[in-house]
C-alpha cells in the first residue's frame, strides 16, 4: 500500500459568486510510496504547487480523495487536520520564511513550541536536527548572519524537527544560485536515503534528477511518470 494516495482530486476556484471557474487541477491521480522522492514538474499554472498543498492538508479539493498513511485528510475535523500536519508533513518553501530576530535554533525550535516537550528536550532536539543539515557551530545566528544556502537548511531542520514522515517542498532552490542548490539538493538526496519520503515541485530538471520518479503535470492533469 502506498504512503500517499491521490484518487481523482480536481480543485477549481471562482472568481467571485458567479463569476469565471478556473479548473487547478482535474481528475489527478498519484500513489507515493513510502520513503519515495518524486519531482513535480510542469509549467507555470499547471497545477503542481496546488497539488502539493493538497496533498500537505492546506487546501481542500473540490472533489476526489486524499489518504496519507490510511488517514482520509480531508475527513478529518478542523483540529485534527492541525494535528495531522504537524505530525505528518514538513513543508519547505522557496522564500526561507525564517523569523528574522531568531536565531537559528530559535526559529527550528518553533514547531516544538505546542509540544509536550521540556525546553530542554526542545532545545537538544534541535541543535541535532541543525548539525544533521551542516549547521554544526552556527546555531546562534541570526538569518542576515547565514548565506542563502544556510538559510534553507535552518529552513529544511525546521521541517523535519518534528521527525515527520513527509516532506513537501516547493521550488526549494529557486532563491538559490547553481553551486548552492546542488549542496541543497545533495541534502535531500540524504534525507531520502535516511528514509524521508520527498514531493518535490520544481521547474529544475537538474533538480529533478536526484528524484527517483518524475511525474509530469499540464492543465491541471497528471500527463506522465517516470523513474
Amino acid at each position: 500500500m502506498s504512503l500517499i494516495e491521490l484518487r481523482n482530486v480536481a480543485k477549481e476556484y471562482r472568481a467571485g459568486a458567479g463569476g469565471t471557474r478556473t479548473m487547478a487541477l482535474s481528475g489527478a491521480s498519484l500513489d507515493v510510496a513510502e520513503g519515495e522522492f518524486i519531482a513535480l514538474m510542469g509549467p507555470s499554472g499547471s497545477g503542481k504547487s496546488t497539488l502539493l498543498s493538497i496533498l500537505g492538508g492546506l487546501n481542500p479539493p473540490t472533489s476526489g480523495e486524499v489518504t496519507i498513511d490510511t488517514i482520509p485528510v480531508y475527513q478529518l475535523s478542523q483540529e485534527r487536520l492541525a494535528d495531522f500536519r504537524r505530525e505528518y508533513i514538513g513543508f519547505v518553501f522557496q522564500q526561507f520564511q525564517l523569523i528574522p530576530y531568531l536565531t537559528a535554533l530559535e526559529n527550528v525550535m518553533l514547531p516544538l513550541a505546542i509540544t509536550r516537550k521540556k525546553q530542554d528536550e526542545q532545545r537538544e532536539l534541535a541543535e541535532a536536527v541543525l548539525t544533521r543539515v551542516g549547521l554544526a557551530g552556527k546555531h546562534d545566528r541570526l538569518p542576515n548572519q547565514l548565506s542563502g544556502g544556510e538559510q534553507e537548511r535552518v529552513a529544511i531542520a525546521r521541517a523535519i524537527v518534528n521527525d515527520p514522515p513527509v516532506l513537501l517542498a516547493d521550488e526549494p532552490t529557486g532563491a538559490l544560485d547553481t553551486r548552492t542548490s546542488e549542496e541543497i539538493m545533495d541534502l535531500f538526496r540524504f534525507l531520502n536515503q535516511d528514509g524521508l519520503t520527498i514531493v518535490m515541485v520544481t521547474h529544475n530538471r537538474e533538480n529533478a534528477r536526484y528524484a527517483g520518479k518524475t511525474v509530469e503535470i499540464r492543465d491541471g492533469s497528471i500527463t506522465s511518470s517516470s523513474g
